[in-house]
């Protein structure tokens, strides 16, 4: 009897690919678009585009089902989607924190959600597009590792992942390149091969996330004051959320000199300006930690972190870690640039995820 599994789609060459190569390796394969976005919201409808789970993204998925002569379907999971994803990116900003909602739905809703509802209709896995490949490591423990794909590789986005949810996914396109997997899909003649990838966080498709906000929660942002680390008041912003740790472009200050985000304050809503040197740290703690090869870290371990997506990783050492395991600190061999809380630091020993946790 063939393995079942479920692989969401997105309508892009990647969950394509993905559903394919399982289907040539074997499995019996179902397709699945998770529906997350809201028809009657006139604000989303740039989700009706390229995002990856907007209206568009499920005709190309429906398309590339019936090319691939397997069932699809749309499920819905917008409840979980605006709990685990849309309140919390809305929440952590008006915090004076930089979320990365897309590890958040990754872990929330593409695997718990997904996956508990795939287990219920008697799939043995689900399968996404990634870049990752998973191992099962001496001890047993599972854990995700680099892809053949550097440029691509989306390990640091799934670091939360559970055991029990590595233990039934699939990685299928993990071991390509992206080039290699156009190429799959072309030679297989499915619609998408040449589409691009989508960019933008899915439910802010105009990257204005301050306006998102206000919208969401119907209250307009306080403004407040721009200052420097000692309090200096410079001039006034126009409320936190319009704000991260480096950023400086969008300021509305002028200086005669390049100044950046360096702290946001959101107890006395005040946002820190100061030099490029002042985004420079050596040391960071994390916190909400998620265990993956490794069943915890302790102090003087050596070890790779990643402070963001694009963030190329800098060598550090464990100097801290709670009774519990939950917190972490860790200390770079090189001061590394805007660190920022709300983001996530992910932790790798030759080239596979160790952990990661929640920068404060």
């Amino acid at each position: 009897m063939k393995p079942k599994v479920v692989v969401g789609m997105s309508g892009g060459v990647d969950s394509s690919a993905a559903a394919y190569l399982l289907k040539e390796q074997g499995y019996d394969v179902t397709g699945v678009t998770m529906h997350i976005w809201r028809e009657t919201d006139a604000h989303t409808d740039g989700e009706g585009e390229d995002s990856c789970c907007g209206l568009r993204a499920a005709e190309d998925a429906r398309r590339v089902a019936a090319q691939l002569d397997i069932p699809y379907y749309v499920m819905n999971f917008r409840q979980e989607f605006q709990e685990k994803v849309i309140d919390y990116f809305v929440s952590e900003y008006r915090r004076g924190r930089t979320p990365n909602p897309c590890i958040a739905c990754n872990r929330f809703v593409k695997w718990e959600s997904l996956l508990q509802r795939s287990l219920s209709i008697g799939a043995d896995y689900i399968a996404t597009g990634h870049y990752a490949k998973k191992v099962q490591l001496s001890d047993g423990r599972f854990a995700i590792c680099q892809s053949e794909a550097a440029k691509k590789d989306q390990t640091y986005a799934l670091y939360s992942l559970t055991q029990e949810q590595l233990r039934h996914t699939l990685f299928p396109v993990g071991a390509y390149t992206k080039e290699q997997i156009r190429g799959i899909a072309q030679k297989a003649g499915l619609d998408v091969a040449d589409k691009p990838d989508s960019q933008e966080i899915c439910f802010v498709p105009d990257h204005d996330y301050a306006a998102f906000i206000t919208r969401e929660t119907g209250q307009e942002e306080r403004p407040g004051n721009f200052v420097t680390e000692d309090g200096t008041v410079l001039g006034q912003h126009k409320g936190i959320s319009h704000y991260t740790v480096g950023q400086r472009k969008g300021l509305g200050i002028a200086f005669g000199r390049p100044v950046f985000v360096t702290k946001i304050r959101p107890d006395t809503n005040e946002v820190v300006i100061g030099s490029s040197d002042d985004l420079m740290t050596a040391e960071l703690t994390a916190e909400q930690v998620n265990y993956m090869a490794v069943q915890r870290l302790e102090p003087g371990q050596r070890m790779t972190a990643k402070i963001r997506y694009s963030h190329q990783g800098e060598a550090c050492t464990v100097t801290g870690v709670s009774d519990s395991g939950n917190r972490v600190t860790i200390r770079f061999d090189r001061p590394v640039r805007a660190v920022t809380p709300g983001q996530a630091a992910v932790f790798y020993k030759d080239g596979c995820v160790l952990g990661g946790g929640i920068i404060i």
